[in-house]
């Protein structure tokens, strides 16, 4: 999963691609390099994000994914809407998308899950903390894996009782939303009591803080051997979508690791 964030303030990438032709480009771009399915965001969810209005939330992302859904040929990667507001997802997936992943789970937009039922799409439900803006002050839990699989099982029960499908559902741990080092290095090796459920894991490790306290690097975009371990390290333990930047040496080093394991 290609990130393709059409923000001014996300963390590793804001500002880079505000102008919707740059953004269509870098899609393409990620998508050559490997990409299955495209993410595209238009409101930051970095800690201490603010929330961004309907209308510009739309005036961002809906030129994005009807130039990408123009552009992309019949093998085209899979279109993702990164939000939690039913009305940018029902303007995203007429535009071409196909995917909702919402970081609240459905509790942001209680309109969100009857519009995934009604559209048959499939969804990504992702555990969060509180609210960006407030995610990352003093995270506690009892036992972070434990807590976090009890919350995505009552969300998906809950999805799955408001019409839709089990099989559309994908789950997100949700690395560094409302998490220490701690509790995002504890669901990376317990990460296979959240595959147990039976959808697909979605792994968001990519350029992330935690990985830069690890090794030092205070650029988002030194950090990607950190973002290539943490994401070998999930797919060994079940995970079977990674949500990166750097789409192409993540590529590879998945196709190795697959091959290893196979073997």
């Amino acid at each position: 999963m290609g990130v393709v964030n059409v923000t001014p303030d996300s963390f590793s990438d804001g500002g880079l691609y505000l102008d919707s032709g740059a953004a269509v480009e870098h899609g393409l771009m990620l998508a050559a390099d490997g990409a299955k399915i495209l993410d595209i965001g238009g409101e930051s969810t970095r800690p201490g994000a603010s929330p961004v209005g309907q209308q510009e939330e739309l005036r961002r992302v809906i030129p994005v994914i009807e130039g990408l859904s123009a552009a992309l040929g019949a093998d085209a990667p899979q279109i993702s809407i990164d939000t939690s507001k039913s009305s940018v997802a029902r303007a995203a997936l007429d535009a071409g998308a196909s995917l909702v992943n919402d970081v609240t789970a459905l509790r942001g937009d209680p309109s969100l899950a009857g519009l995934v039922a009604e559209r048959g799409c499939e969804c990504c439900l992702m555990h969060m903390l509180g609210v960006p803006r407030t995610m990352q002050q003093d995270p506690r839990y009892e036992d972070v894996v434990g807590d976090v699989k009890a919350f995505l099982l009552a969300r998906m029960e809950f999805a799955v009782g408001e019409g839709i499908a089990e099989d559309r559902i994908l789950l997100d741990p949700g690395i560094g939303f409302g998490k220490t080092i701690e509790h995002n290095l504890q669901l990376l090796r317990r990460l296979g009591e959240l595959v147990a459920i039976g959808r697909p894991v979605v792994i968001g490790t990519s350029r992330k803080s935690f990985l830069g306290r690890l090794t030092g690097r205070s650029d988002p975009a030194d950090r990607v051997g950190g973002t290539i371990a943490t994401n070998v390290i999930a797919y060994e333990r079940g995970a079977s979508v990674f949500r990166v930047h750097d789409v192409a040496v993540v590529h590879d080093a998945l196709l190795v690791a697959a091959a290893t394991v196979a073997a």
